[in-house]
């Protein structure tokens, strides 16, 4: 339990991080578009400061493997939307970001939801699931992908209309956060099958299961949709409300694909609940529409 605690905590400090490197880095790059995913690629690589922000990420999901080792899906994405605080303060301190009085309301609403959470778990520890049906998880996972793509689809053709408003990209961030809510449950279930001593010998079941190819999937997707979002929209819009939107899914999905029971006590089961709708409520009411211009140099 405890390194589940300090790897998730790392994964806070390498994601913000990379998050935040990445956005400095797009400032400086030509628009960038999801349907050009080649040229999104040659342009990203073409960045030091880009890869070093991959390159945090990339140690992210690999503390992220081991949290799912040691902890139950709601315990761990509790844990890692408390990294949206370091996000707020790094993007505003080094980007220059400037969140909005109602944005930073909705973040500390989302903390709130984040202690209701955690609150809601048992101090004896919870049952932790390795592995999940194949066809459950795809029950889940292929509807959240269908509709991640379809909604960035709909806010890319919205983009193009001339006298638009300035948009905040919660849309954007909603997609992208179905897609990274995938991607949590296929890193999940590889952290199943790499659980105990003979690793050699775990490669062949994952690589018979479906979680390294949702894994790559996602990964490559999610990669060219969240820069293309990223660079046209604040990281301290972006990141919390793709990340909450994640954690919603992986926790719901997650709980039923890996059988991880739910509190069977009222009081822990209403937390948790609770957390969820409150979470999913502030997203909804998170504003569409940035009372800005767009940042220079990003097509309108």
């Amino acid at each position: 339990m405890v390194w589940g605690v300090a790897a998730a905590l790392v994964a806070n400090v390498l994601y913000s991080t990379g998050f935040v490197l990445e956005k400095r880095a797009l400032a400086g790059m030509p628009p960038l578009s999801a349907a050009q995913p080649g040229r999104v690629l040659v342009l990203l690589a073409r960045r030091p400061l880009w890869i070093c922000g991959a390159a945090a990420l990339a140690l992210g999901f690999a503390a992220q493997v081991t949290v799912y080792r040691t902890l139950p899906i709601a315990a761990a994405q509790g844990l890692f939307l408390s990294g949206l605080v370091l996000l707020l303060v790094l993007s505003s301190a080094v980007l220059g970001e400037r969140p909005s009085g109602r944005e930073r309301r909705a973040v500390a609403v989302i903390g709130l939801s984040l202690v209701m959470v955690v609150a809601s778990l048992s101090g004896t520890g919870e049952e932790i699931g390795r592995t999940a049906p194949a066809g459950v998880l795809l029950a889940l996972c292929v509807p959240a992908l269908a509709a991640g793509l379809a909604l960035y689809s709909a806010a890319e053709r919205r983009a193009r209309r001339r006298h638009r408003q300035p948009t905040t990209g919660v849309a954007y961030a909603v997609a992208v956060g179905l897609i990274y809510g995938v991607s949590s449950l296929a890193i999940k279930g590889v952290s199943g099958h790499l659980e105990g001593t003979d690793l050699p010998g775990s490669v062949p079941a994952l690589l018979a299961s479906p979680y390294p190819y949702l894994l790559l999937l996602t990964g490559g997707s999610g990669l060219v949709l969240s820069q293309t979002a990223l660079q046209r929209c604040r990281a301290s819009l972006i990141v919390p409300v793709c990340s909450t939107v994640a954690c919603v899914f992986t926790i719901v999905s997650g709980t039923i694909a890996f059988d991880e029971p739910l509190p069977h006590d009222p009081p822990r089961l209403l937390l948790r609940l609770g957390g969820i709708v409150l979470a999913l409520t502030v997203l909804l009411t998170l504003p569409r529409h940035d009372a800005d211009n767009p940042p220079e140099g990003i097509r309108t």
